[in-house]
């Protein structure tokens, strides 16, 4: 398992695994400096940020770059144990509970999702065909972006007050234009009524079932929803896109979409299982999840079960709160992922430094110019 890995906003520590180690110049990966060179630009080049943290782990063991700070005018560096809100990156996770639960022959991926929720809720069907389990999860439900029933009382934490009531309330009301199954479409709803209907099944919360069938077996000690005073002291402060500190999110039945909160230390563990590095008791599920493949509307991308799956063969996901962007992306060839959190929410985001220290092809962005006397 991965050693504590800690980065100040100014350097990086590299740690080595024992029968991994080898030379860096192996490794596919840009070094440290040209990281942090990218991470520089993007905040001070572009005002695109507060502070990146970038993990990596490669065959020759885990390190992390970062650079800025938790919060501004907070000296305090960012680093391997700061703790961001990963948004939709829960989403692979929620996935990653299906997948075991199918493994145990707790559920099955054809299984109608209303097989899991209350007698008496209707959950929307059409031409005979039933929502399932598969189908919410590879964004093909035919299930909206968000709810309808949305009604926040603070709408800089808009998910708090979305209760079950109010899902089911949806569910029994709304119309479906398609048939579920024949196309995707991007949907948070359909991943909170997955984790919400996992979580039923399995008798106990959202955050309790990701704590007793992931986190606890991979060690991933930073990494939940309702967070310790310890966890608190570590947690980045989020910004807008103006830089402005922001409130943080909470959830209640759509928590499956977007609650989790996590490190680059414990994101690094998790994909250190994705590919083989560490024995897991999840190795099964997570290999299940790259054998779904569901078409998606952009051009050569796949759906897995939760994953993103590109033309060059990346499995990925991405993130975004109110305050903080997010991703998690690996290469199953060469054995590589990366993972990059921001407390910033910006519209060019991280993505294309994941993508691009994955594969040097892939292109970084080029955000907005910084504001005059910036």
């Amino acid at each position: 398992m991965l050693r504590s890995l800690l980065a100040g906003a100014c350097g990086t520590i590299l740690v080595m695994s024992g029968a991994r180690a080898q030379s860096r110049a192996e490794s596919p990966v840009p070094p440290d400096s040209e990281i942090r060179k990218i991470l520089v630009d993007r905040i001070h080049g572009a005002w695109q940020g507060v502070g990146i943290v970038v993990g990596v782990i490669e065959p020759q063991g885990p390190r992390v770059v970062a650079y800025g700070s938790l919060d501004k005018g907070d000296k305090r560096p960012l680093g391997g144990d700061t703790i961001f809100e990963i948004g939709s990156v829960t989403k692979v996770f929620t996935s990653l509970l299906l997948a075991d639960m199918v493994e145990r022959h707790e559920v099955a991926l054809a299984d109608p999702v209303a097989k899991y929720l209350p007698e008496g809720v209707k959950v929307p069907e059409r031409s005979g065909r039933r929502i399932t389990l598969e189908d919410l999860s590879t964004h093909t439900s035919g299930l909206p972006r968000l709810p309808s029933n949305m009604k926040p009382a603070n709408p800089a934490n808009p998910y708090a007050d979305y209760s079950a009531e109010r899902l089911y309330e949806f569910l029994s009301t709304y119309k479906m234009w398609r048939d579920p199954g024949s196309g995707f479409e991007y949907s948070n709803l359909g991943a909170g009524l997955l984790g919400h209907a996992l979580a039923r099944h399995a008798g106990m919360d959202y955050e309790a079932l990701v704590r007793s069938r992931i986190t606890q077996p991979l060690g991933m000690n930073s990494t939940g929803i309702t967070l310790s005073p310890q966890m608190k002291a570590r947690l980045a402060v989020g910004h807008n896109e103006k830089l402005a500190p922001v409130p943080n999110w909470d959830f209640q039945a759509l928590a499956g979409f977007g609650a989790l909160r996590s490190s680059a230390h414990d994101l690094l563990v998790f994909l250190e299982a994705n590919l083989g590095y560490s024995a897991s008791p999840l190795t099964a599920a997570m290999a299940a999840m790259l054998k779904v493949h569901r078409p998606t509307t952009i051009g050569g991308t796949e759906m897995g079960l939760g994953w993103v799956l590109a033309p060059d063969g990346i499995v990925w996901h991405n993130g975004s709160s109110a305050g903080y962007r997010s991703f998690v992306g690996f290469d199953p060839k060469s054995r590589v992922g990366v993972v990059v959190l921001a407390n910033t929410f910006t519209v060019t985001g991280v993505n294309d430094i994941g993508m691009h220290l994955l594969n040097v092809r892939n292109p970084l962005a080029t955000p907005p110019k910084a504001p005059a006397g910036r």
